[in-house]
């Protein structure tokens, strides 16, 4: 396989990246995406003069200034798989007047809102990169002959990606007959979602995407009745909430999983549980869209979370605790937990009270 080399510069001004739709060509891998300004190398081109052609050719502009950011290597497996190498520019300075470009309609629009617009999923990946100034970087990425993401590799380590939700458009038409009752009360545990593109899990938080985590209440019944629930105390190294009480274990669903592989692997991983599929118990859904610290920085947490509860006499002794997740287990009181979430501002935790309301509800019953 012959590797095509080409170029991507993002030219800055003002906050704003110079973008280019590729709209006018019919037979274009990009039609309809928003891209940077770039192209395939020709001849005996080093990066930089093709990086100065393309730029010429298709906004007018003479470049002044640029930085060379990063490697990005595309793989697309199509019937007839693509290897690209792409050298990844910025660009503040230039000279000239911005002209018509024959390959679409070219806009400057703040950096902000290029997210919104129709990019390739590492695209947004690659931008977020280069928003956080990160030092020279080498990207592979991984596109399915669909154009999913399909894998991402940071300067060697593989990335974590995460399927991004949206809405279920409403469907039934007047006149339709609905369901049951019983079914709708069935669907009313799920929320209406959908796939809506595969991102980068650091990507999904950076720009407040909605995706899904499984929550998992491993309880007991108390010798004095009750319930107690296994809690843990998050690790000091974790990128959020470090050093608090938290449910038994959690975890984002990785792209394409189902919620009851998570939940199994998530159990194992963190807490050295070994739980079948059919030992969960689904009791319903959270959803919550808050501000969260990720490495010292707030970022958006939108997320929908699957709650399940395990029953299992377990002692503290039995689990094998993950480190590099969990400082230490303890059993608690269910309705003591309750209270000092209400009542006791020493208590460090993370735990969500609508959560604690709806496992409370599930074991009475």
């Amino acid at each position: 396989m012959i590797p095509e080399m080409t170029t991507l510069c993002y030219i800055e001004q003002d906050g704003r990246y110079l973008m280019l739709h590729r709209v006018k060509k019919e037979h274009d891998i990009n039609k309809d995406k928003w891209i940077g300004i770039g192209g395939h190398f020709e001849g005996m081109e080093s990066p930089e003069e093709c990086l100065l052609r393309e730029v010429k050719e298709e906004t007018g502009l003479t470049l002044t200034g640029y930085r060379f950011r990063g490697l990005v290597t595309f793989i697309s497996e199509t019937e007839e798989p693509v290897l690209e190498y792409m050298c990844l520019y910025t660009a503040e300075g230039f000279t000239g007047e911005l002209a018509d470009c024959d390959e679409g309609a070219l806009e400057w629009v703040p950096k902000r809102d290029v997210y919104d617009l129709p990019l390739w999923a590492g695209d947004k990946l690659f931008l977020r990169l280069l928003e956080e100034e990160r030092p020279f970087f080498s990207l592979k990425l991984v596109y399915t002959a669909e154009g999913i993401l399909r894998e991402a590799v940071l300067d060697g380590r593989k990335l974590e990606l995460l399927d991004v939700l949206e809405e279920v458009p409403e469907t039934m038409n007047a006149g339709e007959t609905a369901s049951d009752p019983e079914s709708e009360m069935e669907e009313a545990r799920f929320p209406r979602l959908q796939v809506k593109e595969v991102q980068e899990r650091d990507t999904v938080h950076f720009l407040g995407l909605l995706h899904a985590t499984v929550h998992m209440w491993v309880v007991r019944s108390s010798p004095s009745g009750g319930w107690e629930v296994l809690c843990q105390k998050r690790s000091l190294t974790k990128d959020s909430n470090p050093g608090c009480w938290d449910l038994s274990s959690a975890g984002h669903l990785d792209a394409g999983d189902t919620r009851e592989e998570a939940a199994v692997r998530e159990l194992s991983e963190e807490l050295g549980i070994t739980a079948a599929p059919q030992e969960l118990e689904y009791i319903g859904f959270t959803r919550r869209n808050v501000l969260k610290p990720f490495y010292g920085k707030q970022w958006p947490d939108n997320q929908i979370s699957y709650i399940h509860v395990y029953r299992g006499q377990l002692e503290i002794e039995d689990l094998h605790l993950q480190e590099s997740e969990v400082e230490e287990a303890a059993w608690m009181p269910l309705d003591e937990v309750i209270r000092r979430v209400k009542e006791d501002p020493g208590f460090l935790h993370c735990f969500n009270p609508e959560e604690l309301q709806l496992l409370l509800e599930y074991l009475s019953v």
